[in-house]
């Protein structure tokens, strides 16, 4: 019987889909009214009066008046906020604050705004409508979905709500979803990651799941508890599942273990959210890359990556992207923050319209030997070292090795297996001739006998979870970074196996 939901899913979804259009069609002019109404908007605020909003026309006097900062930089006046002062980064006081683990900073707190908050809501909504008009396929909105995800207990602080961002979003399901959506609340609320898959299993087992979402990794250990207690591929459990819809971490290299848990294809989309903004969304299934948000009260600048520790490097905008470059993305937001290096790397694959994909972190990276290695460069030879063979992998990271007993330095893979390769040495041999190809510091260093071929070393089973359980990262938006340039991680790392 077809309900009345996916009936009105699809005029719902075209309607979204022109609006979207419009700023498309527009995309350097949708940018500078975001640009022109941020300044605007804040000129009053404490950071617009030290930074001289009043007087910025255009973006050569934004780069001039405010320089990119990091966390750290903006601090002091995250902590004004924090303490309850208002007008500081953006009119007003914010009306959440998104905590997350930093990595370098301890605990950050990422303000979100009256003004913010709708678009990390309609962005995830876009997506869906999105992915609805382009393939009429709505049936989905009759079954159920699960987002796995941070839990929605809030804390506050001065008045200010506080807690992770997922947990924050769960407030905001709109109604026409409630009833579809799983986990329950009280399932949410768990705060242990282990107790709560086994309660997510138990939930969701008896029932018409036709979405599921969250970071690859940590659908990854649902779908194996699922397994495990039925054991049945997850596509014969849930018969109508569908659309996976996922974001933090590149799909690709888990693309083929989860095709072996599910044991079909299934469409997926993927997001680009974080605490600071929803970036991106996935608008097409057979084009790479997400389109970019231009209009959802952000203002994006870019630098390049490779020039990004430089003295003074140069800051551009959409307008002067190319397709295939690697940059640091910087964000000014209707949040309160300004010229703010999120930490991300992008590569646009299109211009018209405006896709990125994630290429990494620009603290993410290998140069122990002047090699430039980033993210992207590892998953997409680990992608290409395995298609079409029988090796499956669960997670991997990489490091470098700098002083191994009497021989070249190389660098270091650590993965863990699903399905072992019958010859270590041929895998680590493709693995090593993709990131040639892709890298030309890495080639030369390579060609030049300063560095030997990489080695792989391989980790037991669960042995990635294990460690991030014992750094207290089990679950949630928590992430494995898939490279280091020194051997922090893998050190603590092998402590644990």
């Amino acid at each position: 019987m077809i309900s009345l939901k996916s009936v009105l899913a699809k005029p719902f979804a075209k309607r979204v889909y022109k609006k979207i259009q419009k700023w498309v069609n527009h995309p350097v002019e949708t940018q500078n009214e975001v640009f022109q109404e941020l300044i605007s908007e804040a000129a009053a605020t404490e950071f617009g009066k030290d930074h001289d909003f009043i007087s910025i026309n255009n973006h050569a006097d934004f780069v001039k008046r405010v320089p990119i900062r990091d966390y750290e930089a903006l601090k002091p006046y995250v902590e004004r906020v924090v303490a309850g002062e208002e007008n500081i980064l953006w009119k007003g006081k914010p009306i959440y604050f998104a905590k997350t683990s930093g990595t370098t900073s301890g605990s950050k707190y990422i303000p979100i705004t009256k003004e913010s908050m709708p678009t990390h809501v309609e962005a995830a909504r876009n997506a869906i409508l999105m992915y609805i008009h382009e393939t009429g396929n709505s049936k989905f909105v009759n079954g159920k979905m699960i987002f796995l995800q941070g839990s929605p207990i809030l804390n506050e602080q001065n008045g200010i709500q506080l807690g992770r961002l997922s947990g924050i979003v769960a407030h905001y399901v709109p109604k026409y979803l409630q009833k579809n959506r799983l986990p329950s609340w009280e399932t949410n609320c768990i705060e242990d990651w282990e107790t709560k898959v086994d309660a997510i299993v138990e939930e969701t087992l008896p029932e018409n799941m036709t979405v599921i979402s969250g970071i690859p990794s940590w659908v990854q250990m649902y779908f194996e508890r699922l397994q495990e207690k039925t054991g049945k591929k997850v596509g014969d459990i849930f018969k109508n599942f569908n659309l996976f819809i996922f974001g933090g971490v590149n799909y690709e290299p888990y693309r083929a273990k989860f095709e072996n848990l599910i044991g079909r294809k299934v469409d997926s989309i993927e997001l680009y959210p974080a605490s600071e903004g929803f970036f991106a969304f996935q608008d097409k299934q057979n084009e790479k890359g997400m389109l970019l948000q231009l209009n959802s009260g952000i203002f994006y600048e870019f630098v390049k990556a490779d020039e990004f520790f430089d003295k003074d490097p140069k800051r551009i905008t959409i307008k002067d992207v190319e397709v295939g470059v690697n940059y640091v993305m910087i964000i000014s937001t209707n949040a309160g923050l300004w010229s703010y290096n999120i930490g991300d790397t992008v590569e646009f694959t299109s211009t018209q319209p405006y896709r990125v994909i994630v290429s990494g972190r620009i603290k993410h990276f290998i140069s122990a030997f002047g090699e430039h290695v980033i993210g992207k460069e590892v998953e997409q030879a680990m992608q290409e070292a395995t298609q079409g063979s029988e090796v499956r992998i669960s997670e991997f990271t990489v490091a470098p090795q700098i002083n191994p007993k009497e021989e070249l330095p190389y660098h270091e893979w650590f993965v863990e297996f699903e399905n072992e390769p019958d010859d270590y040495s041929a895998l680590a041999k493709k693995i090593d001739e993709s990131l040639q190809k892709q890298n030309t510091y890495y080639f030369d260093l390579i060609q030049g006998k300063v560095l030997q071929p990489l080695k792989i070393t391989k980790v037991k089973q669960g042995g990635f979870q294990e460690y991030m359980k014992s750094i207290g990262k089990l679950g949630g938006q928590n992430k494995l970074p898939r490279l280091s340039n020194d051997r922090k991680i893998v050190d603590k790392f092998n402590t644990t196996n």
